[in-house]
């Protein structure tokens, strides 16, 4: 066993991690423990992410808002300068039952940019021609939203952390994490890895942060995993979907997406779960397909491909970054509560991480955009 000491100890290198880790890696040695052979391997690597100002609540809307400006110009050193963000354009459509679910929909999102627009059911069909019109009589519309390179953008702040010489150990499944109440460093043992200190611990280990919290003694945050199923589906004969925008529909919920060709599609589920390794359920990609099959005119004869991916939400699905309120628990650092929105927003929070963890002023972009420390703080929680 090895004895590895850091300034910094992150605990998870998906999406959250590893984008604090870089930032981090700016001021300090870091050291990130991985429980699986590849980084992202859950949640990060299964993601579908996509650029989406108008999606969760308005506090969350706030952090991918003010996420944007790096997404489409990354700081020098991550990745090659190219944008992380491509034109995608998202649609939700209604049924003629649906009208004053509509109106309210696009107040809402009005809210967040003049860009939403409602189009009639022949521009809403012009965009996306498999809809059926029986089922579809309108629809909100923008070309806000956009593809996110999610392998792209999670490689660029991995290979931060290595080019400022801190470490990605991955295979490292913690099993004790320790520390004095009087103070000095956090202690991390793991299976096979060897053991870690640090005075500054950083628990983004995604839909196993309560886990980790119990192993070091701290009270849980009351983290929820939900998974979530997704099916790929042959492109429609005869349509070109590359162009076609992200689409939604609710009561039911379902939403498909163009992907290389093909259509990615979701019953937009989320069922609470453990922390697992999650794998689709085939009654819900039955769903997801019956759905689909009923808003347009495709018959669904052979899904390519199946998967499932946990999202994990604290009780205001707000994301969560800040030190553990109890004195006896310092150094120990939430950062977790990503739900569905941490790739977009893993800008902003890696800032804001990076700032809380050093004890710097709260970043002042994020205060530009009406965010606090307290937004974000785990105590709300607690």
């Amino acid at each position: 066993m090895s004895n590895n000491k850091s300034d910094f100890l992150v605990i998870g290198a998906g999406i959250a991690g590893a984008s604090a880790a870089a930032r981090l890696s700016q001021h300090g040695s870091v050291i990130v423990l991985e429980r699986e052979s590849q980084p992202g391997y859950h949640t990060t690597g299964r993601s579908a992410a996509t650029f989406e100002p108008s999606y969760g609540s308005h506090d969350v809307r706030k952090l991918i808002l003010a996420s944007e400006e790096f997404l489409r110009s990354p700081t020098v050193g991550y990745g090659d300068g190219s944008s992380f963000l491509s034109p995608r354009g998202i649609m939700a459509i209604f049924r003629a039952d649906q009208k004053e679910a509509m109106e309210r929909e696009f107040e809402d999102v009005q809210s967040t940019s003049p860009d939403f627009r409602i189009l009639s059911q022949q521009e809403t069909l012009e965009r996306v021609p498999i809809l059926d019109p029986d089922y579809m009589a309108a629809s909100i519309y923008s070309d806000l939203a956009q593809d996110i390179d999610v392998h792209a953008l999670h490689q660029a702040y991995l290979g931060v952390i290595k080019s400022n010489d801190s470490q990605l150990i991955v295979n490292a499944d913690v099993t004790a994490i320790s520390h004095h109440a009087s103070g000095g460093d956090w202690h991390v043992d793991t299976a096979k890895a060897g053991s870690f200190s640090a005075p500054i611990v950083i628990n983004a280990a995604g839909a196993w942060c309560d886990v980790m919290a119990e192993l070091a003694g701290v009270p849980a945050i009351g983290l929820e995993p939900r998974r979530r199923n997704a099916v790929l589906i042959p492109g429609p004969e005869g349509y070109d979907v590359s162009s076609w925008p992200m689409l939604g529909g609710s009561d039911p919920a379902f939403y498909f997406k163009p992907d290389a060709g093909r259509l990615m599609v979701s019953p937009e589920d989320a069922i609470p779960s453990p922390p697992c390794d999650a794998r689709p359920d085939e009654m819900d990609i039955a769903i997801a397909i019956d759905r689909f099959e009923n808003a347009t005119t495709v018959s669904v004869k052979r899904p390519e491909h199946t998967w499932a991916g946990l999202r994990s939400f604290v009780a205001d699905e707000m994301l969560v970054a800040g030190f553990d309120p109890d004195p006896a628990h310092s150094g120990f650092f939430w950062l977790t509560g990503q739900g569905g929105y941490g790739i977009e927003t893993s800008p902003a929070m890696s800032l804001i991480a990076s700032s809380l963890v050093r004890g710097t002023a709260f970043p002042d972009h994020m205060a530009a955009f009406d965010l606090s420390a307290a937004d974000v703080a785990p105590g709300r929680l607690k």
